[in-house]
């Protein structure tokens, strides 16, 4: 059995780490670079880094960040924000990320998704998906979830992995910030409709969040930011009790 991963995610503006609720009312969370080594240390399995208005503001991703954070860990990183076409990602990749994040790019221009994992391997691309329920449905949102689409989450999930998607980050902006739990019907549904790693984001406020979600829908990863960038939950405490319930993970 493959170990669960656990992923703090960093989201990133104006070069500090930033926290909100249902991608709303942002406060600043401390030194991107500073949290990377904190949780490398702590045991961290993988971060994430979004860079997330770099889509509104059309700027590219903070190549020295990255550059920074490689220096500090010794740990997978992913990277996302403001990445439309392959030079952007070449560029991460070449300072020192492992992975590479799209959202809005695909959605607009999916084709980027079969581009990218013909150039890098499908391992490098990690698609992105932001999603809120409208009218009983799941819709994909773009510019950090500013704008809604005709994409149902599902079908665009799918077309997603039939490009090349290796991994898929789904968020639920309706759980996003709230601490009340993941959304593990969501969750569910799409595990076991896909062949690819699921990460889920969204929602996390106790360590019993991330038991329900590993054990109710049976996805790859959990990740999650301000009860990690506060030091709600540490990372050594949550494993230990993901342990104890039958969850492998690395110590």
């Amino acid at each position: 059995m493959l170990s669960k991963r656990i992923i703090p995610c960093l989201d990133v503006k104006d070069g500090r780490t930033v926290k909100g609720v249902n991608f709303v009312d942002l406060r600043d969370a401390g030194d991107p670079v500073e949290l990377a080594w904190n949780y490398s240390r702590q045991g961290a399995d993988e971060l994430v880094f979004l860079d997330i208005t770099a889509t509104v503001e059309r700027r590219k991703t903070m190549v020295e960040l990255v550059k920074s954070v490689a220096r500090q860990i010794n740990i997978p990183f992913t990277i996302g924000g403001g990445i439309n076409e392959i030079a952007d990602a070449e560029a991460l990749l070449n300072a020192g990320a492992d992975k590479i994040s799209i959202n809005s790019a695909a959605v607009r221009n999916p084709a980027l998704i079969d581009e990218l994992a013909k150039a890098f391997g499908v391992q490098f691309v990690v698609i992105a998906v932001d999603t809120r329920a409208i009218c009983d449905k799941n819709v994909v949102h773009l510019n950090g979830g500013r704008l809604p689409t005709e994409r149902e989450t599902l079908e665009w999930i799918l077309e997603a992995e039939s490009r090349g998607a290796g991994e898929i980050l789904l968020t639920s902006m309706d759980h996003d910030g709230t601490k009340a739990g993941f959304d593990n019907k969501l969750l569910k549904i799409v595990n076991d409709a896909v062949h690819i790693p699921v990460i889920a984001s969204g929602g996390a406020g106790s360590v019993q969040h991330f038991v329900d979600v590993f054990e109710k829908t049976n996805i790859d990863a959990a990740l999650a930011a301000s009860v990690f960038h506060y030091g709600e939950i540490l990372i050594p405490d949550l494993k230990a009790v993901l342990r104890s319930n039958n969850i492998e993970v690395r110590i």
